[in-house]
Parts: C-alpha cells; structure tokens; sequence
C-alpha cells in the first residue's frame, strides 16, 4: 500500500512535455485567430469613419436649411462654424451649434472639407473624407474615406 501512495504523488504535477504541447495547441489557435481580429478592426474602423462622416453630412444638411439651402462655402476652416452658435439668416434669431465638437476619423484625425465640391462631377453636396488609415491626406483617394466614391461608401 506504501509503495502505491509514492507513485500517485510523484505523478501530481505536468511534465515539461505536457506543458511544452499544451502551450504549442495555444500558440496555434492563437495564429488563426489574430489575424481574423486585426482584419475586423481595420472594417470597423472604416464602417466608423464612415458613419462621422454621414454624421457631419448631417450637421451640414441642417445648415443649410437654416441658409435657405446654402452649404457653407471653404474648406476645413469652415467646420468650425458648425461648433459655435449662428445666425439664422431669415429670422436673426442665434442658433444653438449645430455640433458639441469637431468631428474626428476612427483614427482621431480631423475630417475634411471642401465647398463647392471639385472632388466629383454632379455631386451637389460637400466633399467630405477623412485622412485614412496611414493618417495622409491624399485629398480623398488613396486610403482615404470619402463620401463621392460610391465604392467605398459600400465597404
């Protein structure tokens, strides 16, 4: 009975081949999964920028009615008026601001602006697009997010 006591508390713990399989198993899992998250966060990433910059289109809407229809005209400097309180050309009553602050990309880069849009032909509204993943401004193509290319609004 002694004898057969010895032998299960010799054999309580893992070996070291044990443990060397069962971190190789981890390792390899964890090779197939990392790079189906990275994948995923770089597409959230745009599907987020994406929705700021429809949120911005938004903001921008909204000026425009309160401007008997008038975008307002510049480029980036100009979203600052969206931030601060207006003038409501027909009533000159001040206007709550259309934003609490400016908007950013999923990568906290400032998006862009630009009206009257030289960026698409037939496109009445603003350009809109953000910088992108590398953070360069490539003036909407490359990298960058955009709301003209009909493309990469559907990714």
């Amino acid at each position: 009975m002694q004898v057969h006591s010895q032998e299960t508390q010799r054999r309580s713990g893992f070996t070291l081949l044990e443990m060397l399989i069962v971190l190789a198993i981890i390792l390899v899992i964890a090779a197939m999964v990392v790079p189906n998250l990275l994948g995923r966060q770089k597409k959230a990433n745009i599907e987020a920028t994406k929705a700021s910059i429809a949120g911005l289109e938004n903001a921008l809407k909204m000026f425009s009615v309160d401007h008997q229809g008038e975008y307002p005209h510049g480029g980036d400097d100009i979203m600052l008026t969206l931030i601060e309180p207006d003038e409501n050309p027909r009533t000159g009553r001040l206007t709550e601001a259309l934003l609490d602050r400016l908007p950013l990309d999923a990568w906290g880069e400032l998006l862009h602006y630009e009206y009257p849009n030289q960026k698409a032909q037939n496109m009445t509204k603003p350009a809109i697009w953000s910088s992108g993943p590398d953070k360069n401004d490539d003036n909407g193509s490359g990298d960058d997010i955009n709301n003209w290319d009909e493309y990469q609004m559907q990714i």
